[in-house]
């Protein structure tokens, strides 16, 4: 998984809103169901979706 993930200038800005603290962790799941989904960018739908499937998986 030494892909580069690249992210969307509207992706990098939502990621902004989660408090500094969380978002490294945030940042990397976020690029890890990317990478497992054979993606190279992560897109506002990309980190929607991967941030709805993390909710229900911790929730």
């Amino acid at each position: 998984m030494s892909e580069i993930i690249s992210w969307t200038v509207e992706a990098e800005a939502m990621l902004k809103e989660i408090p500094f603290f969380i978002r490294p962790f945030a940042r990397k799941k976020i690029e890890t169901y990317a990478q497992e989904n054979h993606l190279n960018e992560i897109t506002i739908e990309i980190y929607k979706k991967a941030k709805e499937l993390f909710n229900k998986k911790y929730n």
